[in-house]
């Protein structure tokens, strides 16, 4: 089943469906994707940022072979992949190094009321949040202010770019990272994107269309490590929920 056309129904059939795709990612990475001392909670609130998905990894002090970022080592064999060795399978890659992503603004500290310490966000654009100038802006600095505190962050956006991200949200995202742009293909509007946090900014995009099914992505727990999140799974699991008549309209619009 393809990539629906989410802008054929009203806002609210893809908000319902979107909480159902929360629910599903969160299942799936708690149930054998993250290593066991990480875990995914659903729509917790984190430094003004309103996340779909966090992950967070137990609050334990650093080992050695960490270098001060967490058990690194000790998850090899629990389905962490290392990016030097088998780097995410995306169209394009970019990085920002050093001082030219060193922005004036203020760091935030994101944890979780536990004292956990949040790793990765994960979030599902809607088109609230391209809905007006304050909207997106307010989404942009958010999510750069995550990654400016060192969280990993994964962006799923099924809805085409509008006057306001004509490039789609990672060129929105990235133009405030580093001064550089980004082109989507034009046969691929939709965009997924993966920013592992750090010292080097890096960014991991796919585009997408309607019609396409839903990529592996990338998640990243450390900057050189990552888990695989099955998109296209659970969006079929997700989407099986939508009631039938949305369904059909949905399926009719793609099949056209």
């Amino acid at each position: 089943m393809p990539i629906h056309d989410w802008t054929r129904v009203d806002v609210g059939i893809f908000h319902d469906f979107h909480h159902d795709w929360i629910f599903t990612i969160k299942c799936a990475l708690n149930t054998g994707i993250l290593p066991p001392d990480y875990y995914a909670l659903a729509e917790q609130v984190a430094g003004g940022f309103h996340p779909d998905v966090l992950t967070l990894e137990r609050n334990h002090p650093a080992s050695p072979a960490a270098g001060g970022n967490g058990p690194s080592a000790a998850h090899s064999s629990n389905g962490i992949v290392a990016l030097a060795t088998a780097p995410p399978r995306v169209r394009f890659t970019a990085a920002a190094e050093g001082e030219r992503h060193a922005r004036k603004r203020q760091r935030i500290t994101i944890r979780h009321v536990s004292d956990d310490q949040v790793v990765a966000i994960l979030e599902i654009v809607s088109s609230g949040n391209k809905g007006n100038r304050h909207a997106l802006q307010s989404f942009i600095e958010k999510a750069v202010g995550v990654l400016d505190a060192g969280i990993h962050l994964l962006t799923l956006d099924l809805f085409p770019p509008g006057p306001r991200d004509p490039q789609g949200i990672h060129a929105a995202i990235w133009s405030q990272i580093v001064d550089e742009s980004f082109q989507l293909p034009p046969d691929k509007p939709l965009t997924l994107a993966s920013y592992a946090a750090g010292d080097v900014i890096r960014a991991f995009i796919e585009p997408v269309s309607v019609g396409d099914d839903v990529p592996r992505m990338p998640l990243f727990l450390e900057a050189g490590s990552y888990v695989t999140v099955p998109l296209q799974p659970t969006y079929l699991a997700a989407f099986d929920a939508v009631p039938k008549r949305w369904r059909d309209e949905l399926e009719s619009s793609t099949a056209g």
